[in-house]
């Protein structure tokens, strides 16, 4: 049975993503991607995120979050009008780029060989790694993961379809023992750690700034076991948006470098 504490943390999480919504307006129509001019002549840029602490969320009447300010950043710079929408699937993300209802994944997403292969990604924006999320040592019966070989045999959730799939399947090749992957579609990074905490599921697997953004709310959580080495990671356009790319590299060699990046960041990044 499902703690109190935990059917109580998914419907906030809900009814907040349900907010978002209603602030950001109900989306667009599918169609065809665009680029820069199709989107310029347009006056509005359309964004996906995950709805989580870090990235983008509401806190009572106002929208927050790192990528949300981000995405707001380059949107007023262009003269465009923003209109961005929470989705926890990482592959409904990647199939609204490719069908045209967004046009931007503004997301940290990890680079790799066969993200690349479906769509084109943006200069590095910030650096990453992703992290196994347990219960601490003797909260419980599981076994507590001390180091890398330990994860042989084992079970680990991460949300469906993300490249962190990819590193743990190279881990597996690298400890020469299988490592079990089970893919959760409905929730994100943040719902995956609370059903750790709650003991629904032993072991996940997410990047280490939301956990670190979200590991006071989970007191009885560890998550100082890395799964991978620091990586780049960027936002995504469709393959189709090539302009729209050099545009967005453009301006983040610029922005990333400026005072208002650097308040951006520190507002939500723990040092």
């Amino acid at each position: 049975m499902k703690s109190r504490g935990y059917i109580k943390y998914l419907i906030l999480g809900i009814i907040s993503a349900i907010i978002a919504v209603y602030f950001t307006g109900k989306g667009s129509s599918k169609g065809e991607p665009r680029d820069f001019a199709e989107i310029k002549k347009s006056g509005v840029l359309r964004v996906v995120t995950e709805y989580n602490s870090l990235s983008y969320f509401v806190n009572k009447d106002t929208i927050s979050g790192f990528q949300y300010e981000l995405a707001n950043a380059f949107a007023k710079a262009k003269g465009l009008r923003l209109e961005i929408v929470p989705e926890m699937s990482f592959d409904k993300r990647l199939e609204g780029l490719s069908n045209g209802s967004y046009d931007i994944i503004a997301y940290d997403m990890l680079v790799t060989s066969e993200l690349k292969d479906s769509i084109l990604l943006t200069l590095p924006i910030q650096l990453n790694k992703q992290v196994l999320v347990q219960r601490k040592a003797g909260a419980n019966k599981t076994p507590y993961i001390k180091s890398q070989l330990d994860l042989a045999h084992k079970i680990l959730h991460v949300v469906k379809g993300s490249p962190s799939i990819l590193r743990i399947k190279n881990l597996s090749n690298e400890i020469g023992d299988a490592i079990y992957i089970k893919e959760v579609e409905k929730y994100g990074s943040e719902q995956l750690m609370a059903m750790v905490a709650h003991g629904d599921i032993s072991y996940a697997v997410c990047d280490k700034s939301i956990a670190y953004a979200s590991i006071d709310s989970f007191p009885q959580l560890d998550i100082h076991t890395d799964i991978s080495f620091t990586q780049f990671y960027s936002w995504g356009v469709s393959k189709k948006s090539p302009v729209l790319l050099d545009t967005l590299n453009s301006w983040l060699k610029t922005f990333t470098k400026s005072k208002e990046y650097q308040r951006i960041y520190k507002k939500y990044y723990k040092a």
